[in-house]
């Protein structure tokens, strides 16, 4: 899975600590999925290492497996969560009720079954992210402000009604250029050049296949039109507001 040069990420990554003890998944699938959707992840293959990272570095999430070759994943949890306050996301191929309520009880905040697919498990990460940063009201709540906003550092897409929408590398980029302009339209070659190194190695229907996705991801996840629009001649404008 490939980066686009020009779509880094500057801001702060919320970081991850990968709990699986197949290496296959976890370095070939999970490590540099989550990466593509701007975590940094660090992986484990066993309860005793992860407690050895924990030891020398801080985490805000760990990912884990229920079945592990040293340690049974909820009782990793527990034990997490009698040291640590980290957001929790467990995985599992045994998609048993029961496994998901004990998990739940023993202080995870999600549970998503095997096989997994990166890009929920991303939106999982950047919803749960957005509740451990929430601060508690001091004051009446205020409705939201209508209209879509890049929240979390950027890498989610919060639409209307508060859904997350978990963001690309590329697409993080080119969506971070449009809400800059302020609704004013974004020409091709400006987002071209933000992508990527060398523009004329890239094909600008990737740019237009990005918009199609992303356009009809959010539509999707949320119900409703994304404002991203395409401007004749010019090239992309997004209105944030309704």
């Amino acid at each position: 899975m490939k980066h686009a040069p020009g779509a880094a990420a500057t801001a702060r990554s919320w970081r991850v600590a990968c709990l699986e003890d197949d290496a296959q998944l976890r370095e070939g699938i999970i490590i540099p999925g989550l990466r593509y959707y701007g975590f940094a992840v660090t992986g484990a293959g066993t309860a005793a290492e992860l407690y050895r990272l924990m030891i020398g570095q801080a985490f805000d999430m760990v990912v884990l497996d229920i079945g592990l070759p040293d340690e049974d994943g909820l009782s990793v949890v527990t034990h997490l969560r009698e040291v640590s306050s980290v957001g929790i996301v467990m995985l599992t191929g045994n998609s048993s009720r029961q496994d998901y309520l004990e998990a739940l009880g023993n202080g995870a905040d999600a549970f998503l079954a095997k096989p997994v697919d990166v890009e929920t498990l991303a939106a999982t990460l950047n919803s749960l992210a957005r509740r451990l940063t929430r601060a508690p009201p001091t004051s009446p709540p205020v409705a939201a402000r209508p209209g879509w906003q890049l929240d979390t550092n950027d890498w989610c897409l919060v639409g209307p009604g508060g859904k997350a929408i978990a963001l690309t590398a590329p697409e993080r980029c080119t969506l971070r250029h449009l809400v800059d302009a302020n609704g004013e339209a974004v020409s091709r070659e400006t987002l071209i050049a933000a992508l990527a190194s060398d523009v004329y190695d890239f094909d600008p229907h990737r740019l237009e296949m990005m918009v199609h996705r992303l356009r009809r991801k959010a539509q999707d996840a949320t119900g409703e039109p994304l404002p991203l629009l395409t401007s004749r001649g010019k090239g992309y404008l997004f209105v944030s507001e309704p």
